[in-house]
């Protein structure tokens, strides 16, 4: 990297953290990837889950579902399906697929929560909407586990998500 390289990589990450620091939520979760990944800063995982928290506590669906997977996998923090589950559902409810998607896998699997194929199936058929590569052999796979009554119910779920979203 040149030195006129580090330098604009330098300003970079200055506005980066003015910015997070006034409260924009896309800096915040720009911040926050840049410290789980090193990126011009020191890898830190206690920054990199102060800002992602900053900006899912102000509602930006993308960091809500960096913040659930960094639970959910254990990164930087101890494992913890509960908070997990949380921040997924808060994306998942603003049409974020990957959240979408991911709760879908925890409902089927009952992933640090009961299994419940409907719902599997409810978070899959979203996600699809949301043109998530996965979501469609995820709906087959639950889809061959259900009676057609399940099938109806979680079918009338989607559309009560949808009423209320």
């Amino acid at each position: 990297m040149s030195q006129q390289e580090q330098l604009s990589q330098k300003e970079y990450v200055v506005k980066c953290k003015k910015a997070a620091k006034d409260g924009n939520v896309v800096a915040q979760n720009t911040l926050a990837y840049m410290y789980l990944h090193g990126h011009g800063v020191e890898q830190d995982y206690n920054e990199t889950l102060k800002w992602y928290r900053r900006a899912a506590e102000q509602g930006y669906g993308i960091a809500q579902y960096n913040l659930a997977i960094m639970y959910h996998l254990g990164t930087g923090i101890e494992k913890n399906s509960t908070e997990a589950i949380k921040w997924l559902q808060q994306a998942a409810n603003q049409s974020h697929g990957e959240a979408q998607n991911q709760l879908g896998n925890m409902f089927y699997q009952g992933q640090g929560i009961m299994q419940d194929y409907e719902m599997a199936y409810l978070w899959w058929q979203l996600a699809e909407s949301n043109n998530i590569d996965d979501a469609s052999n995820n709906l087959l796979k639950v889809s061959e586990k259900m009676s057609s009554a399940q099938i109806h119910q979680a079918k009338q779920l989607i559309q009560d998500w949808a009423t209320k979203h």
